[in-house]
């Protein structure tokens, strides 16, 4: 067995303070992006209705962001309404939306307090009036803070992403404000929900899903990813510290 693989298989006997104590604090990803997957599949396995898996994902989300905040980690982007999930039953996308409503409003204080900046990306300003009004509100109010961004990615997809910022370039062509010619990568970049924000280097998935699920599609060219078949209710400060050390194991040569 590989040196990694022995260390994968260590790492499952430690602590979270001797995970902790093996990560290199010169070589912390800066930009980790995370997919919340096993919301209604933790629930099902209790027995219990829907709406206990995604109240239990907010208290998973709190431990990431926190674990992200106090490790260093700049920027952190979850993935927590796509475009597609409105398919879902009327029922669930309502206590979605409430969730995301009580969110903002509840971590307001916690977020000043820790310098974290918090920002939408999606269609927000499609979502119901009352969930649009308070994430735009948080976004104001932590406009100023420094030390993390949160990004929520709410209502968004991929594919949508890029489509509005080929539209916002093209409409800037038509206008003779730039030229065809002008467009390139660092061009379709800067027009995108993320624009000034780094690409992801590491992007964490849960639920044993193996795949990206239209988030971030340009931002991920070069994104490490690891995946876990832990449910993201389970997910705690272990979960992270685990999904690091493996990120600083790799070598990350983007195309070289």
């Amino acid at each position: 067995m590989s040196a990694e693989g022995n260390d994968k298989l260590l790492w499952d006997e430690l602590s979270e303070r001797e995970l902790l104590d093996r990560i290199d604090r010169e070589r912390l990803p800066c930009h980790v992006a995370v997919i919340m997957d096993g919301n209604r599949r933790w629930a099902r396995k209790r027995h219990l209705p829907v709406a206990f898996g995604h109240k239990e994902g907010v208290n998973a989300f709190r431990r990431v962001m926190e674990t992200s905040r106090t490790l260093g980690i700049k920027y952190l982007t979850a993935y927590a309404f796509s475009a597609e999930n409105w398919q879902r039953s009327k029922t669930e996308v309502t206590l979605l939306m409430q969730l995301f409503e009580y969110y903002v409003k509840a971590e307001r204080d916690n977020m000043m307090r820790n310098g974290i900046r918090f920002r939408c990306i999606g269609k927000v300003d499609s979502l119901p009036q009352a969930v649009c009004r308070e994430l735009r509100k948080t976004e104001e109010i932590t406009a100023d803070n420094k030390d993390m961004t949160l990004n929520l990615a709410v209502n968004y997809g991929g594919r949508d992403e890029i489509v509005e910022a080929a539209r916002q370039l093209a409409a800037r062509a038509v206008s003779g404000e730039i030229r065809a010619e002008d467009i390139d990568e660092a061009a379709l970049a800067s027009s995108l929900w993320t624009a000034g924000q780094p690409d992801p280097d590491l992007l964490i998935r849960t639920s044993g899903e193996l795949r990206i699920s239209n988030f971030l599609l340009w931002q991920a060219a070069y994104t490490e990813f690891w995946f876990s078949d832990i449910l993201w209710p389970d997910v705690d400060a272990k979960t992270v510290y685990r999904a690091v050390l493996e990120y600083q194991q790799r070598e990350r040569r983007k195309g070289a």
